[in-house]
């Protein structure tokens, strides 16, 4: 185990949340890793964004823009920061955030706390070279949440290289019922409408963020919806409502669920989703990722990308990079010369 992995299992000690805190400013400071260059087999393109690699920093774990630049130099190949949203939030009470060692899962209900679009876009200012997304939410007590998507979008607009809609959150109030057809025909269309307003340069992909739990007809009716309004593509999924059985203690707090017990069932909607979008637009997958055959499963179930952020509570940052090397040998073994060659060849 490196000097990183035992300071991640030291941190075990803490709060999680505590913990999470002191991980942020010890990368603040410069004492995350640094990773090798990545095998030329895992260079890819996603929705015109060439990637090194297709292993995404999930949003949660850099809420407020401060740690992106850390976290690409420790292997990713982009990170999405967020979610933020247009005003500061303080998110729900203490505790929101339980580890669940047993299950390598982990519960949050953290309630889109953040600090606001200010200061997540003056850091992203300085930015510099690499694919930093933003995912976008709403406040909770917001009178207009389609508004605060389109404030979002407007005041990141030039400085992140791609948006996500985060609807799928189970810890804003309501949140998930933008999931609706109805109500997601009028949030896309402001947001698109919105984008087409705004200074054209050069191409800003636009993703959806979904829940795993929907049925099949909410996922036909999601795909239309997006392929419609012309989004990059969706990312599948956020975390869940559902209670898989679970060893842990904390298994009956509310929240949402990430982690392994996530993986099966969020790449079982990955699939249905693949099914369902027939090609219209791409798909990024996420859920319970803890090595490169749960990477490789993923893209060849559809995902032309992956992100993942709960598994690194368990592993520590050095996590992404065994991922890449057992990923690339996985392609080259089942003879893909590219990571484009085994999107959705499950």
């Amino acid at each position: 185990m490196d000097v990183h992995g035992l300071a991640t299992r030291a941190l075990h000690g803490l709060d999680p949340e505590d913990a999470h805190s002191f991980a942020l400013l010890g990368l603040k400071l410069g004492l995350g890793p640094r990773a090798p260059a990545d095998p030329p087999i895992l260079a890819t393109e996603v929705a015109g964004l060439k990637l090194p690699n297709p292993i995404g920093l999930a949003p949660g774990f850099d809420k407020n823009a401060e740690v992106f630049g850390p976290m690409l130099r420790a292997g990713f190949g982009f990170a999405e920061c967020g979610t933020v949203t247009p005003l500061p939030q303080a998110g729900n009470p203490r505790p929101r955030l339980f580890r669940l060692s047993e299950d390598r899962a982990v519960i949050n209900r953290m309630g889109f706390n953040n600090a606001g679009l200010e200061p997540f876009a003056a850091r992203l200012t300085r930015r510099g070279r690499g694919v930093v997304g933003a995912n976008l939410g709403a406040n909770k007590d917001s009178e207009d949440r389609l508004a605060d998507y389109t404030t979002g979008l407007r005041r990141l607009w030039g400085l992140a290289s791609y948006f996500t809609i985060n609807i799928s959150s189970p810890n804003t109030p309501g949140l998930r019922a933008l999931q609706t057809k109805a109500a997601l025909e009028e949030l896309l269309g402001r947001v698109v409408a919105t984008a087409d307003s705004l200074p054209q340069g050069q191409a800003v992909p636009m993703f959806l963020k979904v829940a795993p739990d929907l049925e099949d007809e909410e996922i036909e009716a999601i795909c239309d919806v997006v392929a419609a309004c012309g989004l990059a593509g969706v990312i599948v999924s956020n975390t869940t409502i559902a209670r898989p059985p679970l060893a842990s203690v904390h298994a009956g707090e509310a929240g949402g669920l990430s982690g392994v017990p996530l993986f099966a069932a969020s790449t079982q909607v990955l699939r249905r989703f693949r099914q369902a979008a027939d090609g219209r637009f791409l798909l990024m997958g996420a859920g319970g990722i803890a090595s490169g055959a749960d990477a490789f499963a993923k893209i060849r179930a559809g995902a032309s990308a992956v992100q993942l952020y709960s598994t690194l509570a368990y592993d520590g940052p050095g996590l992404v990079v065994r991922i890449k090397q057992e990923l690339a040998r996985r392609l080259a073994a089942e003879g893909f010369r590219s990571v484009a060659e085994a999107v959705g060849t499950e």
